[in-house]
């Protein structure tokens, strides 16, 4: 028990200390964590030979990872992608293994020991990518879905590489091989209880001794486990879990889901995160997504940083000491490959610009399969047991090296194509009218289409190519151009407006802007976005009218839905509502007054004061109306019309007759 403990008070205690900092320096999480498994491992030696013993119970983690990405996708999502899954993802993989295998027979490898070296290096890392992906808010872009229908055809091509590889050590092809084959294949399965060498107790594979005949039904049989009861029985199982009313039971079945799935996946022969994913996806309809989503998520989030430090720690530096040369020409030669190969199937399927080198760097390593299908080989007599050691640590630099392909990306190419961006000429103006908007996105649109539909001629400038095609689609003219250049405002009616919305999304743009468009006409009428309560000041010391932060409205309009919620009449409600406005108004204008850009807010005397004795003064008017039920004279319009006389009177008789 005191080992135990000692070793999760190391593991931990690296987590909780480099992470952050890795984080704070913009490295990501996951270098945070590979850089924690080197420190503990190879440089000081707190850990040891556990470490890959952990490594294997980690991994269960991007079993849930795959489910959870399951619940993000409907049925019809994952159909609509089918043409990248299968075309994108096979040729990758196919591609990929023909060119590795081609270098290592160059190199005077056998053949056969080839083939399976590059079927094994063709993979890359779920783990490291999706969770990358997610934490830079790179997984709904154009080359976040590719490198997403990648890495799932990577994980279904497993089944197959499991099946095919033991082939490669026999000198027979026929006959029993490919049944011989398909018993293996939970031996090796991602998450199973034997993989990586080593005696752990008996198979799990109930499919090792049927006959090759038998093998596809028993494993379309456990698909349509999987799938009927994802649609039908999980369901009465969460109302019925409900009705107990204790938090834990939902939490113990969530994990009861993931972990029955995954061994129904290891009997049949299947890889566990497979069958997740699709579990997931047949859920992704269900009412109780959110509840799964939120009691799987910290599991998840635990066993893949666990993951990771066990990577760094496994990390053999002896190893990469005897022939550090060879190591590193490897290596290169492997991401500059596999970054080939990816990049050209980016330009093939139209995946231009920026997105597709995200997916070239993204995927451009070896993954966590590859400690799998290495012992597989090995242990199949596919691979020779020398050579493990060494393409081990290939797999483990690789992983070690894409955060820094992340930050390559960000720094380099992301910056690259964002100052390229506006290389089209903008539009020539050939439309005047009474507002001019500057930003056609999420929030410029409503303005617009509002403005439009009351009658007036708008003039709407946006720097977004996309958007102006799109809004085109719609009939909707928009011109092309950057708002903040003064001959383009000159050319779009700037002298002769009456109003001008800044509805662009940089806080600096929007300041500078106000002021540019204040300085050329003092009269015009500036209505501006504000980012936060801080942009607020800001605008109003450049000159708006007009102060509009974007969340305002929108979280009112919450507040009110909340008392609602609590019990108020909507009357209430609104009033309420309606004088919070009002005082934030009168408020913003005397702390806007008093505020001074050097001086933090915080620090402001005068400011403070009047925050406080604001607040005090909202908070006692308004529980005072609440007590003597006084209205206001702008809530006329809400309040209820008189009773007639006529009126009262049928009204007491109704009282009477119902007592």
């Amino acid at each position: 028990m005191g080992g135990f403990l000692l070793d999760a008070t190391i593991y931990l205690t690296a987590a909780v200390i480099l992470v952050p900092i890795a984080s704070r320096l913009g490295l990501g999480s996951v270098l945070g964590y590979l850089i924690a498994g080197v420190l503990i491992g190879p440089v000081l030696g707190l850990v040891g030979s556990e470490t890959q013993d952990l490594q294997h119970f980690a991994e269960f983690g991007v079993v849930m990872m795959l489910f959870l990405i399951g619940l993000e996708l409907e049925p019809r999502a994952l159909w609509d992608m089918r043409a990248r899954l299968l075309g994108l993802g096979g040729l990758q993989v196919t591609v990929t293994a023909g060119i590795i295998a081609a270098a290592a027979i160059a190199l005077g490898i056998y053949w056969t020991v080839a083939v399976a070296i590059g079927l094994t290096f063709a993979l890359s890392s779920t783990a490291i990518v999706m969770q990358t992906l997610s934490e830079k808010s790179l997984d709904k872009t154009e080359g976040g879905r590719g490198s997403f229908s990648i890495l799932l055809f990577q994980d279904i091509a497993v089944i197959p590489m499991l099946a095919f590889l033991p082939l490669l050590a026999m000198p027979d092809l026929m006959g029993s091989g490919l049944e011989h084959a398909a018993g293996h294949a939970a031996d090796a399965a991602h998450g199973a209880a034997e993989h990586g060498g080593g005696d752990h107790g008996p198979s799990l594979n109930l499919v090792e001794n049927l006959p090759g005949w038998a093998y596809g039904p028993v494993v379309l049989a456990a698909i349509g486990i999987v799938v009927g009861g994802g649609r039908y029985l999980v369901r009465p199982l969460f109302r019925f879990i409900a009705r107990s009313g204790l938090r834990e039971m939902f939490t113990a079945f969530a994990l009861f889901l993931v972990i029955g799935i995954a061994l129904l996946m290891t009997l049949v022969g299947l890889s566990p995160a497979l069958g997740t994913f699709l579990a997931g996806v047949v859920l992704a309809n269900s009412e109780y997504r959110h509840e799964l989503e939120a009691d799987i998520e910290p599991f998840r989030g635990l066993l893949m940083g666990l993951f990771f430090i066990t990577v760094g720690a496994g990390i053999s530096f002896e190893v990469f000491l005897d022939d550090w040369s060879l190591i590193l020409g490897l290596l290169a030669g492997l991401i500059a490959a596999k970054a080939a190969v990816l990049g050209i199937l980016a330009l093939i399927f139209k995946i231009r610009g920026r997105d597709r080198w995200l997916m070239t760097l993204a995927l451009a390593q070896a993954g966590e399969f590859g400690f799998v299908l290495l012992s597989f080989n090995v242990q199949n007599q596919v691979i020779p047991p020398d050579l493990q050691p060494v393409l081990s640590l290939l797999v483990a630099l690789s992983m070690l090296v894409t955060p820094l392909l992340f930050i390559l990306y960000e720094q380099v190419f992301a910056r690259k194509y964002t100052e390229q961006e506006p290389e089209r000429d903008a539009d020539e103006i050939d439309q005047r009218g009474t507002t001019i908007i500057a930003g056609n996105g999420r929030f410029g649109q409503i303005v617009h289409r509002v403005l439009r539909a009351s009658g007036y001629e708008i003039v709407v400038l946006e720097h977004k190519s996309d958007f102006v095609e799109n809004m085109a689609k719609f009939g909707i003219k928009t011109f092309y151009g950057d708002a903040t250049r003064p001959d383009l405002l000159h050319a779009a009616g700037l002298a002769e407006a009456k109003q001008f919305v800044v509805a662009i999304d940089d806080k600096e743009q929007i300041t500078e802007l106000v002021k540019h468009v204040r300085r050329e006409r003092p009269d015009i009428h500036i209505v501006a976005r504000a980012i936060d309560r801080h942009h607020v000041y800001q605008l109003y010391a450049a000159g708006a009218n007009d102060i509009i932060r974007e969340t305002f409205d929108s979280a009112v309009r919450a507040a009110r839905s909340a008392l609602e919620g609590l019990g108020e009449h909507p009357f209430e409600a609104e009033k309420a509502v309606r004088y919070f406005v009002r005082h934030d108004r009168e408020t913003l204008i005397k702390l806007a007054e008093a505020w001074r850009e050097d001086v933090s807010v915080f620090e402001n005397p005068e400011y403070m004061a009047i925050a406080r004795r604001q607040n005090e003064m909202m908070e006692d008017t308004m529980r005072n109306d609440r007590e003597t039920g006084r209205n206001n004279a702008l809530d006329r319009a809400w309040s209820p019309p008189p009773v007639r006389p006529e009126e009262e009177a049928d009204s007491n008789e109704d009282d009477d007759a119902t007592r």
